[in-house]
């Protein structure tokens, strides 16, 4: 009991548990997590700017337009996620690296 009140103490001292992960498929999403686990869409939680996406915008001068946001996860890319507390959710925070995405 002692042991595993510690482990409680342990894990409640730090609430996020970041972890890094590579896609691996996008139909169905699959995240490979630090090359141990491989998670599926059920697992994962998407950040709104890694999914493709509508929205509206003004160009100076012009009337309010809808546009498509092509930002999709693509095999390959490198991935932040927050590992849910407690849990076996993943929400896959924003991608790593610069601009060649």
């Amino acid at each position: 009991m002692i042991k595993r009140a510690s482990l409680e103490a342990q894990a409640a001292a730090k609430p996020v548990n970041v972890q890094f992960g590579e896609v691996k498929s996008t139909v169905p999403l699959k995240i490979c997590v630090e090359q141990k686990m491989l998670l599926g869409e059920a697992q994962l939680i998407l950040a709104r700017h890694v999914t493709e996406y509508r929205a509206e915008m003004t160009v100076l001068g012009e009337p309010k337009k809808e546009v498509v946001v092509h930002n999709a996860l693509k095999v390959g890319d490198k991935v932040i996620l927050v590992r849910q507390q407690d849990g076996q959710k993943f929400i896959v925070v924003d991608r790593i690296g610069g601009g060649e995405q």
